[in-house]
């Protein structure tokens, strides 16, 4: 039985939807009233093997009968093991673990800086992000972000921030000076509508950084782990980054984030000039091994792929006949799907009717369904939308 407090205490930092889940499994949720939920929203791109996938949950199972948690002061196996994976399966050779999205991006930051002024000598120090991007909730990131809406409140923000227009090489340009030390970049801006990064721009920026000495950081936090089908974003671009954040979907829920980084880097963060508690601990560390044991065993990337197609095209075809829909686009299984109003009304109706699904700013509505989503349940989601636009139209009971 699941116990309500008549009152909360909590700060009130989330306007939760009225809904309870108490049970997952695959991609299926349920609540606290045994209703149950086709989760297309897969906890922000986190839950990328569905609810509660048996390989992770044996691996930590086993953890949790061995150790919990040891300071990073001592080796942990399961810590240098991810860190290699990693490694492997990346253009990176580096990593730091932390606990967050938002701490792998302040570790970015403050590693591109240190690299800067420490490694290299000079004085630069200023990170160039982009107008609607979104890098997390701590006072560095939220500054980096590219949208007013998370500053609000809490001023003064520190130095260092400029911000260029997405997809456009001109205005980056306009932004460089001899302060410049990274340009953060984020391949798809999911919280901000599903915006995808043009292939010419992205080319012409990794080629600007390398004529500028300027380090380029490509934010994977949600679009990692084989999200935009294949096991990061950046491969479908071309480009090897100097650094790259991940987070979410890395350990299936646990709490995990990573900076990964070029060896050039390496003296950048030397003993004593970063640290994280919980950072890379046994529990979500042995989680992620699991983890990409399965993207890479079962062809997670290529199911992405495909299905990410496959929901793409009868979404154009099956709504094409909704005048309240404006476009629809997305890179695998990230997919947006844009309205000519705002969309809060639109999502509560598809949580009554059993979908869940969240917003990407105030217009767009996202679709992130489990990477073993199938081509039933992508029509089963896309049916229940339109019963919900038919229902919000009028036209049907």
């Amino acid at each position: 039985m699941v116990v309500i407090l008549e009152r909360s205490y909590l700060f009130p930092t989330y306007n939760k939807f009225p809904l309870t889940l108490v049970k997952g499994n695959k991609a299926t949720l349920w609540d606290d009233e045994g209703k149950s939920y086709l989760d297309f929203m897969t906890g922000l791109a986190v839950c990328n093997l569905g609810h509660v996938p048996e390989r992770v949950k044996m691996r930590i199972q086993e953890q949790l009968e061995q150790v919990w948690h040891v300071s990073n002061l001592f080796h942990i196996p399961t810590q240098e093991e991810l860190a290699e994976k990693l490694v492997t399966i990346s253009c990176a050779d580096l990593v730091f673990f932390c606990n967050s999205g938002a701490e792998a991006n302040e570790a970015a930051i403050k590693c591109a800086r240190r690299y800067h002024q420490r490694v290299l000598e000079n004085e630069r120090y200023e990170i160039i992000a982009f107008e609607q991007s979104f890098h997390g909730r701590t006072l560095a990131t939220l500054t980096a972000t590219g949208q007013e809406k998370v500053k609000d409140g809490c001023l003064p923000l520190p130095e260092g921030f400029v911000h260029a227009r997405f997809n456009d090489i001109q205005s980056v340009r306009s932004r460089i000076t001899q302060k410049t030390a990274a340009i953060m970049l984020e391949l798809v801006q999911g919280e901000s509508g599903v915006h995808l990064a043009e292939p010419k721009f992205v080319l012409d920026l990794a080629t600007l950084c390398k004529e500028k000495g300027i380090l380029l950081i490509v934010d994977e936090v949600q679009t990692g782990m084989g999200r935009t089908g294949s096991m990061f974003a950046y491969e479908h671009y071309g480009i090897e980054p100097d650094i790259i954040t991940l987070a979410k979907g890395l350990a299936s829920g646990l709490p995990i984030g990573a900076m990964m980084g070029k060896e050039k880097l390496r003296d950048a963060f030397s003993a004593g000039s970063h640290a994280s508690t919980f950072g890379g601990s046994p529990l979500p560390t042995a989680a992620g091994l699991a983890t990409i044991e399965m993207l890479m065993e079962d062809g997670l990337f290529e199911r992405a792929k495909k299905a990410g197609a496959y929901a793409l095209d009868k979404l154009g075809n099956d709504l094409k006949t909704y005048p309240v829909i404006r476009a629809v686009r997305g890179l695998g299984l990230l997919i947006g799907i844009e309205f000519t109003e705002p969309v809060a009304p639109i999502i509560q109706k598809l949580h009554q009717n059993g979908l869940l699904v969240l917003p990407g700013g105030t217009h767009v509505i996202r679709f992130m369904p489990s990477l073993y989503v199938t081509n039933d349940e992508i029509d089963q989601a896309i049916d229940i939308l339109g019963h919900v636009l038919r229902e919000l139209d009028g036209s049907t009971n």
